[in-house]
């Protein structure tokens, strides 16, 4: 006899212990789906269990360890899903980390450390993972960002990985589809979670080490301070990502505010970059 819990659809969903990766974990879970939580540090998971028990849907959010930047974690995680449940219906990676700061004071590996992250986890998910959603004629959904599409000041290696984030998913979602995978990427603005606060823990030290670019770096502070005052909220931004889950035909591209609709369509009808130029430019004078 079948129960329940063997027709649950099931979403591995990485970088769950905060933000939009917890919200979007509980709401995948109120949709109906197994919500597969995955995390680097499970020893981070309370919060996230805590918010699934007071939303009422604990027994259908499962945490897991997975570290985006560890082959054989990703490889081991994914394999035991489908042990365990058969099939993987649906991915959301989710997992990133800011980096503030400018090339000539941080050097080359810092670019090279936000892309291990940024986009190499990406894209070593999508390989595990993609067998199983081919199976499951499935659905890879990738948590990007307005970077993703603008370029920002002193945002080069995050925008550049969450660039090329974009570029991966839209050359592969025309091929996915041929297989029954649906490729969607999600561009959320300002969002008020703790990813801002690791992007740039200790302003004053990030002033400090500015050298000539001090007062670019004030004035961008001081800007972005204000911008996320009015960010939208962690559930807020997961609202489209289960709708991309769950609608019948998903979009390819959607953002998740009037604000990022606003800004992301800036950037695509500047054909000359002028736009775009002028906008970003007021951020650092």
């Amino acid at each position: 006899m079948s129960t329940q819990a063997d027709t649950l659809k099931t979403v591995l969903i990485t970088g769950t212990s905060t933000g939009i990766g917890l919200a979007t974990a509980v709401a995948a879970a109120q949709a109906g789906f197994r919500a597969v939580a995955t995390m680097r540090d499970t020893g981070k998971a309370d919060r996230l269990l805590a918010a699934a028990t007071e939303a009422g849907v604990a027994d259908r959010v499962v945490v897991k360890r997975l570290d985006v930047t560890d082959a054989a974690s990703v490889k081991e995680c994914v394999a035991e899903v489908v042990a365990a449940y058969g099939a993987l219906d649906a991915v959301v990676n989710n997992a990133g980390a800011g980096q503030v700061g400018t090339i000539e004071n941080d050097g080359v590996d810092a670019v090279r450390s936000a892309m291990e992250v940024n986009f190499f986890g990406v894209v070593e998910v999508t390989h595990a993972a993609l067998p199983h959603l081919r199976a499951a004629q499935g659905r890879l959904i990738t948590v990007t960002s307005v970077g993703g599409v603008v370029g920002q000041p002193f945002n080069e290696a995050y925008c550049a990985a969450k660039f090329a984030v974009e570029g991966f998913m839209e050359s592969l979602a025309p091929v996915a589809a041929t297989v029954g995978v649906t490729v969607t990427v999600v561009e959320p603005g300002a969002v008020a979670s703790e990813f801002v606060a690791s992007a740039a823990p200790d302003i004053p030290a990030l002033l400090a080490a500015a050298g000539p670019y001090r007062p670019a770096m004030q004035a961008y502070v001081d800007r972005t301070t204000t911008s996320f005052s009015a960010a939208q909220t962690a559930t807020d931004a997961a609202t489209p990502i289960i709708e991309a889950l769950t609608a019948e035909k998903p979009v390819f591209r959607v953002q998740t505010s009037d604000w990022a609709r606003g800004f992301v369509g800036t950037k695509l009808t500047d054909l000359d970059g002028s736009g775009v130029q002028g906008l970003t430019t007021t951020w650092v004078r």
